[in-house]
């Protein structure tokens, strides 16, 4: 049983002993407050829901430190989990004491982040605050996840939201932009639905060009610019047989004749013969070929060494500048065009059935990509 004691100061102190036994205490300014606080105290004790006060004065950044440090994540899971710590929960929360984080505060938090981050981004900032306080409240640091009922913006969907290319116009408009060494890849993704992953850790031991079958056993997984093999797809589902369209062995036969296989026996290979990173497979390969087809921005020539390139940015704005070659226009709207297919989305897996057929004819096997 705990008790209480007046203060020299006109206050009152509530005296107690937690589950170790180790002696505790806390002042209020009546008697009242004290022996209300001391009964709640006794009853989470007797239910084994006590948390000690002072526990809650560790700070936000070290005790997520220990948390992303006991985590068993997937190493591109982990990375990308502790990205958005540092950069944004971190920043935030870091030098706060978890019991001094408060719902409002939270929910302000998160309002304030709609403003300059996407949605997709906001909620994952979320998850990881919330997972981590209520990892302190299963340690009894803190009472209640002040995260619980915070709301976030919801994702609104945009007239971009909807592109959707043929395998027509894949054949005839997006692979003759691409250049010759990863037409064969984009192809690859475009008309079987594999992830870059999946596409990027490929290894000719994996196709059978004669059966028309690819295998997916394997992944390539990249981390700070760094590509490494995982032996096993993201998920069970994963692993399995996949059927090639007749143009996607073509350019298979195409690309293994003009590029033949190396001692890591990938198909698709840099110049330099290593693994091809997607960061750089984006800039330099892959929007600047959906420029080329014409599906991001447009450029066009207004005279003697000149062309204009015309844009959209994040707002919906259309704007444009010249340039004095098509090349320089071109790296300008790599950099700051918006929207255009994501390598992701155009390679997602939900593929029309139509899409695997060799017809090539206009219409057939449409699919839907975002933005």
């Amino acid at each position: 049983m705990g008790h209480i004691v007046p203060t020299a100061a006109g206050g009152y102190r509530a005296n107690w002993r937690d589950a170790a036994g180790r002696q505790r205490a806390k002042t209020f300014p009546t008697k009242r407050e004290a022996k209300a606080y001391l009964a709640e105290v006794e009853t989470a004790a007797t239910r084994g829901l006590y948390v000690d006060p002072h526990a809650g004065r560790i700070r936000f950044g070290a005790y997520a430190a220990r948390w992303l440090t006991a985590r068993n994540d997937e190493i591109t899971t982990a990375a990308r989990d502790a990205s958005i710590m540092r950069n944004h929960v971190i920043a935030r929360w870091g030098t706060t004491p978890l019991a001094k984080i408060d719902h409002l505060a939270v929910q302000q938090w998160v309002t304030e982040l709609g403003a300059r981050l996407s949605p997709a981004t906001v909620a994952e900032c979320y998850r990881l605050t919330s997972v981590v306080l209520r990892s302190a409240v299963r340690d009894r640091l803190i009472g209640h996840n002040p995260c619980e009922g915070v709301r976030l913006s919801r994702r609104r969907r945009k007239d971009t939201d909807d592109q959707v290319i043929t395998q027509h116009e894949l054949i005839t408009q997006l692979l003759p932009a691409v250049p010759d060494r990863y037409r064969a890849l984009v192809g690859l993704a475009g008309g079987t639905g594999l992830r870059w992953g999946e596409c990027a850790g490929l290894r000719w031991d994996a196709l059978d060009l004669a059966t028309r079958t690819l295998r997916v056993v394997r992944v390539a997984v990249e981390v700070s610019g760094h590509v490494t093999d995982k032996p096993y797809p993201k998920s069970r589902a994963g692993r399995r047989v996949v059927p090639l369209p007749g143009f996607v062995v073509e350019l298979l036969t195409e690309h293994q004749d003009r590029y033949p296989p190396g001692a890591s026996g990938l198909v698709f290979t840099s110049r330099s013969g290593a693994a091809v990173r997607r960061t750089t497979f984006r800039a330099k390969v892959w929007r600047p070929s959906l420029i080329r087809a014409g599906l991001l921005g447009k450029i066009v020539e207004v005279g003697e060494r000149k062309v204009m390139a015309h844009w959209h940015d994040g707002n919906g704005r259309e704007c444009s500048k010249e340039f004095t070659t098509a090349r320089e226009a071109t790296e300008h709207l790599v950099r700051h065009a918006h929207g255009g297919l994501r390598f992701h989305d155009y390679a997602d897996v939900r593929v029309m059935p139509m899409f695997a057929r060799t017809s090539c004819s206009p219409g057939v096997g449409a699919r839907k990509v975002s933005a």
